[in-house]
Protein backbone atom coordinates (compact mmCIF):
# COMPACT_ATOMS: atom_id res chain seq x y z
CA UNK A 1 0.00 0.00 0.00
CA UNK A 2 3.04 2.30 0.01
CA UNK A 3 2.17 3.51 -3.48
CA UNK A 4 -1.28 4.68 -2.40
CA UNK A 5 0.11 6.33 0.71
CA UNK A 6 2.53 8.39 -1.36
CA UNK A 7 -0.20 9.40 -3.78
CA UNK A 8 -2.70 10.42 -1.10
CA UNK A 9 -0.01 12.43 0.69
CA UNK A 10 0.34 14.57 -2.44
CA UNK A 11 -3.36 15.35 -2.70
CA UNK A 12 -4.68 15.37 0.76
CA UNK A 13 -3.27 18.61 2.55
CA UNK A 14 -27.60 24.93 10.98
CA UNK A 15 -30.38 25.76 8.42
CA UNK A 16 -33.11 28.25 9.37
CA UNK A 17 -36.72 27.16 9.69
CA UNK A 18 -38.88 27.75 6.61
CA UNK A 19 -42.58 28.60 6.88
CA UNK A 20 -44.91 28.34 3.92
CA UNK A 21 -48.28 30.07 3.89
CA UNK A 22 -51.32 28.51 2.22
CA UNK A 23 -51.36 29.11 -1.54
CA UNK A 24 -53.71 31.78 -2.87
CA UNK A 25 -54.24 32.60 -6.56
CA UNK A 26 -52.80 36.00 -7.43
CA UNK A 27 -53.82 36.49 -11.03
CA UNK A 28 -55.07 34.78 -14.14
CA UNK A 29 -51.76 32.91 -14.46
CA UNK A 30 -52.37 31.28 -11.12
CA UNK A 31 -49.03 32.36 -9.66
CA UNK A 32 -48.45 31.63 -6.01
CA UNK A 33 -46.98 33.92 -3.35
CA UNK A 34 -44.59 31.86 -1.24
CA UNK A 35 -43.15 33.17 2.03
CA UNK A 36 -39.64 31.84 2.67
CA UNK A 37 -37.71 33.07 5.72
CA UNK A 38 -39.75 36.27 5.86
CA UNK A 39 -39.37 37.21 2.18
CA UNK A 40 -42.24 37.28 -0.30
CA UNK A 41 -41.25 35.62 -3.58
CA UNK A 42 -43.59 35.39 -6.54
CA UNK A 43 -42.95 32.06 -8.21
CA UNK A 44 -44.92 29.13 -9.55
CA UNK A 45 -42.83 26.43 -7.88
CA UNK A 46 -39.97 25.71 -5.49
CA UNK A 47 -36.90 23.82 -6.69
CA UNK A 48 -36.11 20.80 -4.56
CA UNK A 49 -33.04 18.60 -4.44
CA UNK A 50 -33.26 15.40 -6.46
CA UNK A 51 -34.43 12.45 -4.37
CA UNK A 52 -33.97 8.76 -5.23
CA UNK A 53 -36.40 6.09 -4.11
CA UNK A 54 -34.44 2.91 -3.48
CA UNK A 55 -35.92 -0.51 -4.03
CA UNK A 56 -35.28 -3.41 -1.72
CA UNK A 57 -32.01 -5.17 -2.41
CA UNK A 58 -32.48 -8.51 -4.14
CA UNK A 59 -29.82 -11.12 -4.86
CA UNK A 60 -29.79 -14.21 -7.04
CA UNK A 61 -27.75 -16.19 -4.53
CA UNK A 62 -26.23 -16.09 -1.08
CA UNK A 63 -22.79 -15.59 -2.65
CA UNK A 64 -24.02 -12.51 -4.55
CA UNK A 65 -25.44 -11.12 -1.32
CA UNK A 66 -22.19 -11.79 0.54
CA UNK A 67 -20.12 -10.17 -2.22
CA UNK A 68 -22.31 -7.06 -2.16
CA UNK A 69 -22.02 -6.57 1.59
CA UNK A 70 -18.26 -7.11 1.50
CA UNK A 71 -18.04 -4.52 -1.29
CA UNK A 72 -20.21 -2.16 0.74
CA UNK A 73 -17.99 -2.46 3.79
CA UNK A 74 -14.87 -1.71 1.75
CA UNK A 75 -16.50 1.15 -0.18
CA UNK A 76 -17.79 2.88 2.95
CA UNK A 77 -14.33 2.55 4.46
CA UNK A 78 -12.33 4.12 1.61
CA UNK A 79 -14.79 6.72 0.26
CA UNK A 80 -13.85 9.37 2.86
CA UNK A 81 -10.24 9.16 1.63
CA UNK A 82 -11.32 9.68 -1.99
CA UNK A 83 -13.44 12.67 -0.99
CA UNK A 84 -10.56 14.03 1.03
CA UNK A 85 -8.23 13.64 -1.96
CA UNK A 86 -10.68 15.52 -4.18
CA UNK A 87 -11.13 18.35 -1.67
CA UNK A 88 -7.39 18.68 -1.12
CA UNK A 89 -6.68 18.61 -4.85
CA UNK A 90 -9.09 21.49 -5.45
CA UNK A 91 -7.54 23.50 -2.63
CA UNK A 92 -4.03 22.68 -3.78
CA UNK A 93 -4.71 23.73 -7.38
CA UNK A 94 -6.39 26.97 -6.28
CA UNK A 95 -3.47 27.96 -4.07
CA UNK A 96 -0.82 26.87 -6.54
CA UNK A 97 -2.51 29.08 -9.12
CA UNK A 98 -1.75 32.08 -6.92
CA UNK A 99 1.91 31.12 -6.39
CA UNK A 100 4.09 32.30 -9.26
CA UNK A 101 7.49 31.16 -8.01
CA UNK A 102 8.33 27.58 -9.01
CA UNK A 103 10.41 27.16 -5.87
CA UNK A 104 7.58 28.32 -3.62
CA UNK A 105 5.15 26.02 -5.45
CA UNK A 106 7.36 23.00 -4.73
CA UNK A 107 7.83 24.10 -1.13
CA UNK A 108 4.08 24.46 -0.61
CA UNK A 109 3.37 21.03 -2.13
CA UNK A 110 5.94 19.38 0.14
CA UNK A 111 4.47 21.15 3.18
CA UNK A 112 1.01 19.76 2.38
CA UNK A 113 2.48 16.31 1.80
CA UNK A 114 4.22 16.27 5.21
CA UNK A 115 1.06 17.48 6.95
CA UNK A 116 -1.07 14.75 5.41
CA UNK A 117 1.53 12.07 6.10
CA UNK A 118 1.50 12.89 9.80
CA UNK A 119 -2.31 13.09 9.93
CA UNK A 120 -3.43 10.09 7.87
CA UNK A 121 -0.54 7.68 7.33
CA UNK A 122 -1.51 5.15 10.01
CA UNK A 123 -5.09 4.91 8.73
CA UNK A 124 -4.09 4.49 5.08
CA UNK A 125 -1.64 1.72 5.96
CA UNK A 126 -4.58 -0.36 7.15
CA UNK A 127 -6.12 -0.63 3.66
CA UNK A 128 -6.11 -4.02 1.95
CA UNK A 129 -5.29 -4.55 -1.73
CA UNK A 130 -8.95 -4.61 -2.79
CA UNK A 131 -9.70 -1.53 -0.68
CA UNK A 132 -6.77 0.20 -2.37
CA UNK A 133 -8.16 -0.62 -5.82
CA UNK A 134 -11.60 0.68 -4.88
CA UNK A 135 -9.94 3.85 -3.61
CA UNK A 136 -8.22 4.33 -6.99
CA UNK A 137 -11.62 4.03 -8.72
CA UNK A 138 -13.28 6.47 -6.36
CA UNK A 139 -10.49 9.00 -6.86
CA UNK A 140 -11.37 8.87 -10.56
CA UNK A 141 -15.05 9.33 -9.65
CA UNK A 142 -14.26 12.43 -7.65
CA UNK A 143 -11.63 14.04 -9.90
CA UNK A 144 -12.24 12.69 -13.41
CA UNK A 145 -8.57 11.70 -13.63
CA UNK A 146 -6.72 8.49 -12.85
CA UNK A 147 -4.33 8.36 -9.92
CA UNK A 148 -1.57 7.83 -12.49
CA UNK A 149 -2.39 11.08 -14.33
CA UNK A 150 -2.68 13.03 -11.09
CA UNK A 151 0.73 11.86 -9.93
CA UNK A 152 2.14 12.69 -13.37
CA UNK A 153 0.72 16.21 -13.19
CA UNK A 154 1.81 16.92 -9.63
CA UNK A 155 5.19 15.20 -9.61
CA UNK A 156 6.71 13.81 -12.80
CA UNK A 157 6.12 11.34 -15.62
CA UNK A 158 8.93 9.07 -14.43
CA UNK A 159 7.57 8.92 -10.88
CA UNK A 160 4.09 8.09 -12.20
CA UNK A 161 5.58 5.29 -14.32
CA UNK A 162 7.45 3.93 -11.28
CA UNK A 163 4.31 4.11 -9.12
CA UNK A 164 2.31 2.15 -11.70
CA UNK A 165 4.88 -0.64 -12.01
CA UNK A 166 5.31 -0.85 -8.24
CA UNK A 167 1.53 -1.04 -7.80
CA UNK A 168 1.39 -3.97 -10.25
CA UNK A 169 3.32 -6.05 -7.74
CA UNK A 170 0.34 -5.72 -5.42
CA UNK A 171 -2.10 -6.19 -8.33
CA UNK A 172 -3.28 -2.59 -8.09
CA UNK A 173 -3.58 -0.43 -11.20
CA UNK A 174 -3.40 3.31 -10.55
CA UNK A 175 -4.60 3.77 -14.14
CA UNK A 176 -7.96 2.25 -13.22
CA UNK A 177 -11.03 4.32 -14.14
CA UNK A 178 -14.61 4.29 -12.89
CA UNK A 179 -17.39 3.29 -15.31
CA UNK A 180 -20.68 2.41 -13.58
CA UNK A 181 -22.40 2.48 -16.98
CA UNK A 182 -20.40 -0.46 -18.37
CA UNK A 183 -18.83 -2.26 -15.37
CA UNK A 184 -21.27 -3.95 -13.01
CA UNK A 185 -19.02 -3.76 -9.95
CA UNK A 186 -18.65 -0.01 -10.48
CA UNK A 187 -22.43 0.30 -10.65
CA UNK A 188 -22.70 -1.61 -7.37
CA UNK A 189 -20.21 0.81 -5.82
CA UNK A 190 -22.34 3.72 -7.04
CA UNK A 191 -25.46 2.08 -5.64
CA UNK A 192 -23.73 1.69 -2.29
CA UNK A 193 -22.69 5.34 -2.30
CA UNK A 194 -26.12 6.67 -3.23
CA UNK A 195 -27.80 4.63 -0.49
CA UNK A 196 -25.19 5.82 2.02
CA UNK A 197 -25.68 9.46 0.96
CA UNK A 198 -29.46 9.15 1.35
CA UNK A 199 -29.19 7.55 4.81
CA UNK A 200 -26.60 10.05 6.02
CA UNK A 201 -23.85 7.47 6.49
CA UNK A 202 -21.60 9.39 4.10
CA UNK A 203 -21.34 13.08 3.26
CA UNK A 204 -22.57 13.53 -0.29
CA UNK A 205 -20.19 14.72 -2.96
CA UNK A 206 -21.34 14.60 -6.55
CA UNK A 207 -19.14 12.88 -9.11
CA UNK A 208 -17.52 14.99 -11.81
CA UNK A 209 -18.39 12.23 -14.29
CA UNK A 210 -21.40 12.48 -16.59
CA UNK A 211 -23.90 9.77 -15.65
CA UNK A 212 -27.32 9.53 -14.03
CA UNK A 213 -27.82 7.02 -11.23
CA UNK A 214 -31.51 6.45 -11.96
CA UNK A 215 -30.75 5.69 -15.60
CA UNK A 216 -27.96 3.34 -14.57
CA UNK A 217 -30.29 1.47 -12.24
CA UNK A 218 -32.86 0.99 -15.00
CA UNK A 219 -30.16 -0.16 -17.41
CA UNK A 220 -28.67 -2.79 -15.10
CA UNK A 221 -32.10 -3.96 -13.97
CA UNK A 222 -33.15 -4.45 -17.59
CA UNK A 223 -29.88 -6.22 -18.43
CA UNK A 224 -30.37 -8.58 -15.51
CA UNK A 225 -33.89 -9.47 -16.66
CA UNK A 226 -32.63 -10.29 -20.17
CA UNK A 227 -29.95 -12.59 -18.77
CA UNK A 228 -32.49 -14.40 -16.61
Amino acid sequence: MRILLQFIFILVLPFGLCAQLPDHPLDSLQEKMIIVEGDSIARSSIELDEVYLFGRLKFDSYDDKLDYYILRRKTLKVYPYAKMASDRLMTLNERLGNIKSQGKRKKYTKTVQRFIEEEFSEELKKLTRTEGQILVKLIYRQTGETAFDLVKELRSGWRAFWYQNTAKIFKISIKEEYHPDTIHEDYLIEDILQRAFASGKLERQESVLDYDYASLSNKWRTSKKKIN
